[in-house]
């Protein structure tokens, strides 16, 4: 099975940093599209960072300038680099890949890490 597992949330000062590391794992043939997504209390899912094959990267109005995704296609993994965080920025964060797998047939699929918590309080 094509499994995605998120590390390095945690709680953090305003104005702090943290690193968030995703790695996919499984029978992957490709991995088009990779990237993060967070959702808070009372608010729906946004994109944070994405990240595509080509290396072309995109992110989100409320964290340009503030975050660095950033893609490691060796190990399938993707990160995200997050400085300068604000109590806005607390959230579960998602990670989220377009993956092309092999079992008996390709198939390209959507997946989803279960989430990793970043808390940013004083």
């Amino acid at each position: 099975q094509i499994q995605l597992r998120e590390s390095g949330g945690g709680s953090v000062k305003p104005g702090g940093s943290l690193r968030l590391s995703c790695v996919a794992s499984g029978s992957i043939f490709s991995i088009n599209a990779m990237g993060w997504y967070r959702q808070a209390p009372g608010n729906p899912r946004e994109m944070v960072a994405h990240v595509l094959s080509s290396g072309f990267t995109r992110y989100g109005d409320s964290v340009k300038g503030r975050f660095t995704v950033s893609r490691d296609n060796a190990n399938n993994a993707v990160y995200l680099e997050m400085s300068d965080l604000k109590p806005e920025d607390t959230a579960v964060y998602y990670c989220n890949a377009e993956i092309t797998g092999y079992s008996g047939r390709y198939q390209s699929d959507d997946y989803w890490g279960q989430g990793t918590q970043v808390t940013v309080s004083s």
